[in-house]
């Protein structure tokens, strides 16, 4: 790999990390304080996750695109925004920043390095929910990619998320490495390893339609 193809991946890689571990981080210590409070938890969670995405998008994205999402990285191959040969080394990236992130959240708050989650998230209205997710984030994305300002897109995709944790179902994961890194935390942000790839098709496949909608709209 070229010295630059580097140092984007470990940007990929690195930002994974610091969004799943906000995460994951935020989920244990909402549960914590919440008192049991579903609602109040989710609150916490999300508020958490939308900072950090902001935060995490504007330190990357002048490196490495901050994509910190497969589905984004090979939507971006798909319409010729960066090379097919790069994507594959973005998404092992994403990945493996994406269980690191999790790890650390765990050391953080003194839990097992990881624990395979028990917390369910199957069924058609899950699957559904992942695809609009996946689908509303693409869209959010290529359609800020046409506004020339620096804050567009990580306010954008940042409100989207936040928004998105509370009109689906499966409360927006809307990222495969992020999926897969919440398999390995049974904690209140948790999936079942066995849920994980109807979720990561679903995100596909509306993160898929999103961009050939915009490849048409184009």
């Amino acid at each position: 790999m070229s010295a630059s193809l580097v140092k984007r991946s470990v940007c990929e890689g690195l930002g994974t990390a610091l969004l799943v571990a906000a995460v994951v981080g935020s989920g244990i210590m909402a549960e914590r304080l919440a008192g049991g409070n579903v609602a109040l938890a989710l609150l916490a969670n999300t508020l958490a996750t939308g900072a950090a995405l902001v935060a995490l998008i504007l330190t990357f994205a002048p490196v490495s695109g901050a994509h910190l999402n497969p589905v984004v990285s090979l939507a971006m191959a798909l319409r010729r925004q960066m090379p097919w040969r790069e994507a594959p080394i973005y998404v092992i990236a994403q990945c493996a920043g994406g269980l690191l992130g999790t790890v650390v959240a765990h050391v953080m708050f003194g839990c097992e390095w990881y624990s395979l989650s028990r917390h369910q998230r199957s069924g058609v209205a899950q699957l559904i929910s992942e695809c609009v997710a996946a689908f509303g984030l693409l869209c959010v994305i290529w359609g800020c990619l046409k506004v020339r300002s620096a804050l567009a897109t990580p306010v954008a995709v940042a409100s989207y998320i936040v928004a998105a944790y509370w009109f689906t179902a499966s409360t927006s994961f809307a990222n495969p490495a992020v999926t897969l890194a919440r398999s390995i935390t049974d904690t209140f942000t948790g999936i079942r390893p066995v849920d994980v790839p109807g979720f990561v098709v679903a995100q596909i496949i509306g993160a898929s339609l999103a961009t050939l909608l915009f490849a048409w709209l184009d």
